[in-house]
């Protein structure tokens, strides 16, 4: 693995143990009171920052495939998503709202660390040439999502929006 690679990897056990520490302070009280800047609750938003990493994983045969694509189709993708921001904002409020329900606070950390260690293999795997595809993304849905993206940013997403997200919880 290269310098890159082993960051990204060490930004994931980083975030499992922060997740694993925080779960373990909570009270049942704080996890249901709503975090800062965001309609969830603190359980909900726990279970958001995990969700992250998830979606890497069905990022990741995407920017595979549409990297393939000619430029001028990945755009037109990239654009015809971003003119659905607002049902993907619907459903990714009320999808985590629900999800919460079943990863609640005794499960997410698990979820957390069998996701990071899936991507952890796939990532050792990669080549610098893998890592250099991109694709033109949705920047409309994340703050974290560039205008276009390597696969090696899409490894990288998921920490930076947990981080980011970890700032609005109100534990």
């Amino acid at each position: 693995m290269d310098a890159l690679q082993e960051e990204i990897v060490a930004d994931y056990r980083r975030a499992c143990r922060e997740l694993e520490i925080r779960l373990a302070r909570a009270t049942p009280t704080q996890l249901r009171k709503r975090s800062a800047g965001t309609k969830w609750t603190n359980e909900e938003l726990l279970f958001h920052m995990v969700f992250g990493y998830m979606v890497v994983q069905a990022l990741l045969p995407l920017v595979r495939i549409v990297s393939r694509l000619p430029r001028p189709l990945g755009r037109a993708f990239a654009r015809a998503l971003n003119a659905s921001t607002r049902p993907f904002d619907v459903v990714n409020y009320w999808g985590s709202r629900a999800a919460a329900l079943v990863f609640n606070r005794r499960r997410m950390g698990r979820k957390l660390v069998k996701t990071t260690r899936a991507l952890a293999g796939r990532l050792e795997r990669e080549t610098p040439a893998s890592l250099a595809r991109a694709m033109d993304f949705p920047s409309n849905w994340d703050p974290f999502f560039a205008p276009r993206m390597s696969l090696a940013d899409v490894y990288a997403y998921p920490t930076r929006h947990f981080d980011f997200h970890a700032r609005q919880l109100s534990l």
